[in-house]
């Protein structure tokens, strides 16, 4: 491979190999950020800084592993999420922008239905720690408790709890069971909810590298969903709230399976930035 002097030409270089390897070529600009220390910005300003042949060399190797289908964040060792830093790596779902406006209507939703400062928040199924954390920052006054089935994935929450100084009780178990037996005013999760048959049509980015337990879920991506609708009714207290992250086409059945645990529950589903169908929210009075 030819030598390069500048960090423009590396960036040139590395996009165009993307683009024939069909990949987004903007992957390069975050693993060239990545490998130089640099903001976006700070990359833009050095376009014509020398970049060592050592930098070349990681930075290639980076470039060539996305080429093969390893995402970026796991290249990198994390992702940006409501405005925050969070690890991430094979043991957790990388975050997503939809769960972003998850977050928002939670946060419009408490603040117009639920007036007691300190609440009592679950998010089940926490991955990351990306929706408990994210909340327990917006709403310092909130207990906050998470679950998750996988350990490894509690062990990465616990990381990003710490360094972004979350106070979190994280535990162990499957869907909302480590939280059976007590009440709670809002009840988040973001459940596995893709179908088994639509595993060949994902990007291999996805299908090959992220954690087939945070994907994939039985009767057509609906089972967990109908687990939880029937944990749920014991455990929130009136008034409470409850938002799931869905696929595009459960709306209405995750819709009647909430509505059937809460009959007199508001509930609604709530279209993301792309006009899916992505959010199912309840108000219980």
């Amino acid at each position: 491979m030819t030598k390069l002097k500048y960090v423009y030409e590396a960036l040139n270089r590395a996009s165009s190999y993307l683009q024939e390897k069909g990949r987004e070529e903007g992957a390069a600009r975050i693993l060239l950020q990545h490998e130089m220390g640099l903001s976006y910005s700070g990359l833009i300003s050095s376009m014509r800084d020398e970049i060592s042949e050592q930098q070349f060399e990681r930075f290639w190797t980076n470039i060539e592993s996305h080429a093969k289908g390893i995402p970026v964040q796991h290249l990198t060792g994390s992702e940006e999420f409501y405005g925050r830093n969070f690890l991430v790596n094979s043991d957790v779902l990388i975050p997503r922008p939809e769960t972003e406006e998850l977050i928002e209507e939670t946060l419009q939703l408490i603040e117009r239905h639920l007036s007691k400062k300190e609440l009592a928040i679950a998010d089940i199924g926490t991955g990351s720690g990306i929706i408990a954390i994210t909340l327990k920052c917006e709403l310092p006054e909130a207990q906050v408790v998470a679950t998750d089935i996988s350990q490894k994935a509690l062990d990465m929450a616990a990381k990003n709890a710490e360094r972004l100084n979350a106070d979190i009780d994280f535990r162990l178990g499957d869907l909302a069971e480590p939280i059976e037996g007590e009440k709670w005013d809002v009840i988040l999760s973001n459940p596995p909810y893709i179908a088994y048959a639509e595993a060949p049509g994902l990007s291999d980015s996805v299908r090959d590298f992220e954690p087939h337990h945070a994907l994939f879920a039985d009767n057509e991506g609906l089972a967990l969903y109908e687990k939880m609708a029937k944990q749920f009714p014991k455990m929130l207290n009136k008034p409470g709230i409850i938002g799931f992250e869905i696929g595009y086409q459960q709306g209405q059945a995750v819709e009647k399976m909430l509505k059937d645990a809460f009959p007199d529950a508001l509930v609604y589903s709530k279209k993301d930035i792309n006009k899916n169908d992505r959010m199912v929210f309840a108000l219980i009075d």
